[in-house]
C-alpha cells in the first residue's frame, strides 16, 4: 500500500540537471558543450530573439502611422434613451448607481440616441445637440458640470 513514506516519483519523471564543466569524463568538460570559440561561446553571449544579422530591422521598414493624443478626454456615454431607468435628476452618481456607467473618474456625456419620456434634469460633462433638444422638449434641463481635472483617464 503507498503511504507518505513511501512515495515515489513515476519512473522517467525526474532528470538530473546537466553539470558542465565537471572534467573530460562527464562528456560536458572543457568547453561545457558550447562548442569552440564564438559568440554564443561566451558567458552572456548571443543576440536577442528580434535581431536579424544587421539587416535593417523589421520594426524599422515598416512606417509608422498615426499618433496618440494625451490629451483626449474619453467619455462615457449614455444615450437620452436610457434616461428613463432614473427618477429625476441625471447626476454622474445617480447614473454609476443605475449601472450606466462605470466609473465617476470619466466624464460623462448624453448622447440623442433614442426618445425621452419623462422630463429629466441632466447634469453631466457635456450633451449633444440632438440629446439637449430631446430633453428640453421633454420639459427637462441640461446643466453642463465643470471639466475635471488632474484626476486618473
Amino acid at each position: 500500500m503507498i503511504e507518505l513514506h513511501n512515495l515515489r516519483a513515476p519512473k522517467g519523471s525526474h532528470r538530473d540537471r546537466k553539470r558542465v564543466g565537471r572534467g573530460p569524463g562527464s562528456g560536458k568538460g572543457k568547453t561545457s558543450g558550447r562548442g569552440d570559440k564564438g559568440q554564443n561561446s561566451r558567458s552572456g553571449g548571443g543576440v536577442p530573439a528580434w535581431f536579424e544579422g544587421g539587416q535593417m530591422p523589421l520594426q524599422r521598414r515598416i512606417p509608422k502611422r498615426g499618433f496618440t493624443n494625451r490629451n483626449r478626454v474619453e467619455y462615457q456615454v449614455v444615450n437620452v434613451a436610457d434616461l428613463h431607468i432614473l427618477e429625476g435628476v441625471a447626476s454622474p452618481e445617480t447614473l454609476k448607481a443605475a449601472g450606466l456607467i462605470r466609473s465617476l473618474r470619466r466624464p460623462v456625456k448624453i448622447l440623442g440616441g433614442g426618445e425621452v419620456t419623462s422630463a429629466h434634469e441632466c447634469s453631466v460633462h457635456a450633451v449633444s445637440a440632438s440629446a439637449r433638444k430631446k430633453i428640453e422638449a421633454a420639459g427637462g434641463s441640461v446643466a453642463i458640470l465643470p471639466p475635471r481635472g488632474g484626476e486618473d483617464k
